[in-house]
């Protein structure tokens, strides 16, 4: 039988200077729950693009929406949920950033980073929430 535990629970307004205080938290995690230096930075990288992600495209950047941001672990894994505000979006279908067509796009890299970098990735709500999981290691 798995064991999971809530641990944390953010809200956190759809600005820039959010991803400063989602890596501080990331940093806190981290220190708090002895994440090893093996995944650690592939959690910061993914989390932080989820975030950015968030705000950027389901909030918009509108101040008054909220991002949701919350961490769990398990027996297994270490849970982290981010959730928008947004109208949600066809995650079933983004392209390939890596297809010559899409390789200057500025935009486009986010959920490839986050499939690539974490051990499991899940979208909800019209992709208004991503639940994306790392392995203990």
């Amino acid at each position: 039988m798995m064991t999971s535990f809530s641990l944390q629970r953010h809200i956190l307004p759809s600005t820039i200077d959010t991803l400063a205080k989602v890596e501080q938290i990331i940093e806190d995690i981290r220190s708090e729950h002895s994440v090893p230096e093996e995944i650690y930075g592939n959690i910061l990288v993914s989390i932080s693009e989820a975030v950015n992600n968030a705000i950027k495209h389901g909030n918009k950047y509108h101040p008054e929406k909220e991002v949701n941001f919350s961490f769990d672990i398990s027996d297994k894994e270490y849970i982290f949920t981010v959730t928008d505000q947004g109208m949600g979006f066809d995650f079933t279908n983004t392209p390939d950033p890596t297809h010559p067509d899409n390789i200057d796009k500025l935009d486009g890299r986010g959920i490839f980073i986050m499939k690539n970098l974490s051990d499991t990735i899940g979208f909800e709500e019209e992709g208004r929430i991503v639940k994306i999981s790392f392995n203990r290691v």
